[in-house]
């Protein structure tokens, strides 16, 4: 009986303990998920006050930003206009202009001039008397919105990744470096050479101790000497010397004159990748002459003024391991040097400086290139002679333009009759004498040396 009371006692124990354990816990969730939904509360209402004082969705205001400010302005620094990061509330603090204010000088600046409003003729004289572009296609939902994003924070930095120079040091598969393996590879040998030489002398004990006696080969004659006494293999061994010689010292004579990978430094250093290949400008853009002059010529500073007067640094995202954003806006700073121009004034101070670039391509004064011949009325892609120049960092010389390599692209290249009446008649009539349907350039006269020669 005694015992009975007793499980009877233990058993009701260990019911209370659960019911106290589960009302514990449900009590501690409760805790915790009243605890997170206020924090998420307070973050939602956080957004939503910092949305409702805003006024306006950053995200369509950035568009709106790219698409109708970003011509004259940047965010934090001066250019055609002002800067505007936290404009509203910079004109608000400084100069007491409220929101309709600015909704007025975006909309029509021209007659808030003309109407004599103090800052706005201030504005007018600080900008060389420049009126602002008006915008009165914009609503107030647009203002609203470009403003929520000019009130944006600055962001941070971002931190060249390290580990990107790291990796690319290594020439190895899997990131493994040639000095690692060349090392282990020593260290191998030297194992083996170690082994052999501990065999070696294990061996020669135990031939003592066995008793047996090593026979010592016979002193041989030196290889060398014994060359030297066999007169047919001096003179088969010197009739191949002298051809390969001859074979090498022909080969290395016509490579005269040739550049191929030639790579030079220029004083402004200038990426194609970043030009022609992220951005993607039409190499004829900058080389417009290649379409109606025998040169590419090289373009003016002003061309590269058309764009970095309003882009004075890259955007972080453009650096790699190798060329930091650092070292982009320091360039971007060599040309303005160069031309003169005064970034914070936004206007050229008249003292420009030569920038004496280094020619890559160049052919023998004897040999004769038109561009237009080729880019306008042949239709041949910039790439063909110049290769992936969209890829190239630093430009270097792909092909070779030597003279062979010229007629074999006259041999191999069918003229392109598409949309160029200039060589219709005269296809006809010579692919009949040929007996074939498409003309290379060589069979148009491309392999006749006046063609290239003066």
């Amino acid at each position: 009986m005694k015992k009975s009371y007793q499980n009877l006692e233990d058993n009701s124990n260990h019911t209370m303990k659960q019911a106290i354990f589960r009302n514990f816990s449900s009590r501690f969730f409760l805790l915790v998920f009243i605890t997170l939904f206020s924090f998420s509360s307070q973050g939602i209402l956080a957004q939503e006050g910092e949305a409702a004082a805003s006024g306006g969705d950053p995200v369509a205001g950035k568009s709106l930003f790219n698409a109708q400010c970003a011509a004259c302005h940047k965010l934090d620094k001066k250019m055609t206009g002002p800067a505007l990061r936290n404009v509203e509330v910079r004109l608000a603090e400084e100069e007491g202009l409220d929101r309709e204010w600015l909704n007025s000088w975006i909309r029509n600046s021209a007659a808030m001039i003309s109407a004599g409003d103090a800052y706005a003729v201030k504005i007018y004289a600080e900008y060389n008397n420049t009126a602002m572009t008006a915008f009165p296609q914009l609503s107030d939902a647009d203002i609203d919105n470009i403003l929520a994003y000019t009130a944006q924070p600055k962001p941070e930095p971002v931190a060249a990744v390290a580990a990107a120079a790291g990796t690319a040091g290594g020439d190895g598969a899997g990131g493994i470096s040639n000095k690692l393996i060349l090392g282990a590879l020593a260290l191998l040998f030297a194992l083996l050479a170690a082994g052999l030489y501990l065999v070696n002398k294990t061996l020669r004990r135990f031939a003592d101790e066995k008793g047996i006696e090593i026979q010592e080969s016979e002193k041989r004659v030196p290889l060398w000497k014994a060359f030297v006494q066999n007169e047919f293999l001096v003179l088969v061994t010197s009739i191949f010397l002298l051809l390969a010689s001859g074979y090498f010292a022909y080969g290395w004579m016509m490579q005269v004159g040739v550049d191929q990978g030639y790579q030079p430094i220029q004083p402004i250093h200038y990426s194609h990748k970043i030009h022609a290949g992220d951005n993607q400008i039409d190499c004829k853009y900058c080389h417009s002459s290649a379409r109606v002059s025998k040169h590419s010529g090289i373009p003016s500073l002003n061309i590269c003024m058309n764009c970095h007067k309003s882009i004075g640094e890259v955007a972080p995202e453009t650096a790699t391991a190798e060329y930091s954003k650092e070292f982009y806006d320091g360039e971007i700073q060599k040309l303005y040097q160069a031309v003169g121009w005064n970034e914070a004034e936004q206007k050229y101070t008249g003292e420009t400086s030569a920038v004496k670039w280094i020619r890559i391509h160049n052919l023998p004064d004897f040999a004769y290139f038109n561009h237009s011949q080729h880019v306008t009325v042949a239709g041949v892609e910039c790439q063909t002679c110049h290769g992936p120049i969209e890829e190239m960092e630093i430009v270097y010389q792909h092909a070779p333009l030597t003279m062979g390599w010229c007629i074999n692209c006259h041999r191999e290249t069918n003229v392109d009759l598409k949309d160029n009446a200039y060589y219709t008649k005269i296809h006809e009539e010579l692919s009949k004498q040929y007996g074939v349907d498409q003309l290379t350039a060589a069979q148009m006269g491309g392999l006749e040396c006046g063609k290239c020669h003066y």
